[in-house]
């Protein structure tokens, strides 16, 4: 493989580590009192999901999420603020990446009437499966110092 300036290997962690800033811009901008005070994050989903088009997202909100909103809530902020973490790090990117790409498929399932969160969602799933699939923990990683993964 030829490439400009770094090798194959370190483009690749800068699109892990973009992909790791993404996540946490995600978080960083989200209003975590409106989140976990007044539910806010919680009450706009369920609205989205209340008139989504396929019943199976309906019903898995309503099982799973509105019974526990305030946890829910806090899963959903603090994964982000985890994904962006060991990504731009490199600690348990497999991991991160595997999870990151759930999150996103999860949010593409959710907004399937939103172009604007589709593109988002589908371009940052897009990347998880690059890095995944390139490996990209192997270059400036945590995993690569302490020898996992490889």
């Amino acid at each position: 493989m030829q490439t400009i300036w770094l090798g194959g290997a370190e483009w690749v962690a800068v699109l892990r580590i973009g992909l790791g800033l993404w996540w946490l811009e995600s978080w960083r901008h989200k209003d975590r009192k409106g989140w976990f005070e007044r539910g806010t994050g919680i009450a706009w989903a369920a609205d989205i999901a209340g008139e989504h088009r396929w019943g199976v997202v309906r019903t898995g909100f309503h099982k799973i999420v509105e019974p526990r909103p305030k946890l829910i809530a806090y899963v959903v902020v603090y994964a982000e603020l985890a994904l962006g973490l060991g990504l731009v790090t490199g600690f348990l990117t497999p991991v991160a990446l595997v999870a990151g790409l759930m999150l996103n498929l999860l949010y593409l399932t959710l907004m399937i009437h939103d172009w604007a969160e589709q593109g988002q969602n589908a371009m940052m799933a897009l990347i998880s499966l690059v890095a995944l699939f390139a490996m990209a923990w192997q270059t400036w990683s945590l995993d690569a110092a302490f020898g996992l993964f490889l």
